[in-house]
């Protein structure tokens, strides 16, 4: 069994943990994008139309359409009102309807089966220890012994600025700059709906009893603390591509290393 180096919060070693065998796992880059876009379909929420919008109007279309010197289409009744002898009804004219609105009876929960939703999540586990795949993914990291496991204190950390020393004391200063200068205020309509600024994405802290850590680490662009009972590939891979720099607590590799992974792993061999 593989064992790696366990980081403190001065970026000093503090000890030596196994690595549970989910570390070296099949690497699947086409079912890692499938069931991120799977499972990301599970936050959707089903919108429509109301299917009389545009046609509650008068509008008709003169009998026999023909010899009135205008276009065939139905026209709003009455006269000296604004919208009198105006197309109406249809699509494409004012006030009409829209060709084809969407409806909420459509079908956008997409289903996996479980096995494969699995082998999906620890194959996203196992990119996260090869570097090629961590620096080919953008992250600034140069020499950088993966996978990273830091001990369970970085949980209890409730300030921003001691989570950002932490970063610099592991020589992920690069990183962290590249997140930050990488923030940019969006313009259009995106802005108009809340979307205010755009950011990189950075690091992945997995924690198992988040003790204050996640509302450090919400002063920090691209940084997401998430326990490692909800771990899955939106998290592990966000847009579908595998190699995000996760940072590992050492309770937390304990949870990876359970009985019901260790059979999970027998049966992906």
């Amino acid at each position: 069994m593989m064992k790696t180096e366990v980081v403190g919060l001065d970026g000093k070693a503090a000890g030596k943990v196994d690595l549970p065998p989910v570390f070296e796992g099949q690497l699947r880059p086409d079912l890692i994008k499938r069931m991120f876009w799977i499972v990301r379909s599970h936050g959707l929420q089903p919108q429509g139309r109301d299917p009389m919008a545009g046609e509650r109007t008068t509008a008709e279309t003169h009998s026999p359409p023909t010899g009135t010197g205008r276009s065939r289409i139905p026209r709003v009744k009455g006269e000296r009102y604004s919208r009198g002898g105006l197309a109406g009804g249809v699509a494409s004219v004012v006030k009409g309807r829209l060709p084809h609105p969407p409806k909420s009876e459509k079908v956008i929960y997409l289903r996996a089966n479980k096995k494969e939703r699995r082998l999906a999540t620890r194959s996203a586990i196992a990119y996260t220890a090869d570097l090629d795949s961590v620096k080919a993914r953008g992250h600034n990291v140069k020499k950088l012994s993966l996978p990273m496991v830091v001990s369970d204190e970085i949980e209890a950390v409730e300030k921003t600025s001691e989570l950002v020393s932490f970063l610099e004391n592991v020589d992920l200063e690069p990183e962290l700059r590249r997140i930050l200068e990488g923030t940019k205020r969006l313009t259009g309509k995106s802005r108009l709906r809340g979307r205010v600024y755009s950011s990189k994405v950075g690091p992945l802290i997995v924690v198992t009893n988040d003790r204050g850590v996640g509302k450090a680490a919400g002063g920090i662009p691209g940084l997401d603390v998430v326990r490692v009972e909800s771990l899955n590939v939106l998290d592990l891979a966000p847009g579908g591509v595998p190699g995000r720099l996760t940072i590992w607590t050492e309770s937390s590799l304990g949870a990876l290393a359970a009985p019901d992974m260790e059979e999970e792993a027998k049966v992906e061999a």
